[in-house]
């Protein structure tokens, strides 16, 4: 594991537990958008596993999630997980859904890419710096 990956690990687990301690009062979002408590299930291990990630607008009335990882080369973990396991657990403000992950296809991407930028400018750095397409999860009822 990266220094990169040990610091963020660390970073995303205080954001965690006091995202937790103050049921989504503290630490509920982040640069203008709502933070999520995500649980997915792993892909190799089957073990739960839980992130914190940001939701910059919503799809069709239901949050969407952006795997950029920062413009790392590599997907993040978690969309691994998702793809294999697309049943995941969302905590918003201390309220806890089961949902549906689905990656949107090329076209909604299309669609949606310049309102996720609009609402967060990082995300469109972040595409700058990879080669991948950076995908965007809808979560669904």
């Amino acid at each position: 594991m990266s220094v990169r990956d040990t610091v963020g690990n660390v970073v995303v687990g205080v954001h965690r537990t006091i995202y937790r301690l103050s049921n989504g009062k503290v630490l509920g979002g982040f640069g203008g958008m709502p933070a999520l408590e995500v649980t997915t299930t792993g892909a190799k291990s089957g073990k739960k596993r839980s992130v914190m990630l940001t939701s910059p607008l919503r799809y069709q009335g239901n949050q969407i999630i952006v795997a950029s990882k920062g413009g790392a080369p590599e997907m993040p973990s978690w969309y691994h997980n998702m793809v294999a396991n697309p049943q995941v657990t969302v905590t918003d403000r201390g309220k806890t859904s089961e949902m549906k992950a689905r990656v949107l296809t090329e076209a909604e991407r299309a669609e949606e890419w310049p309102k996720v930028v609009k609402a967060y400018k990082g995300y469109g750095g972040y595409q700058e710096k990879t080669a991948r397409v950076i995908p965007l999860i809808v979560l669904e009822p």
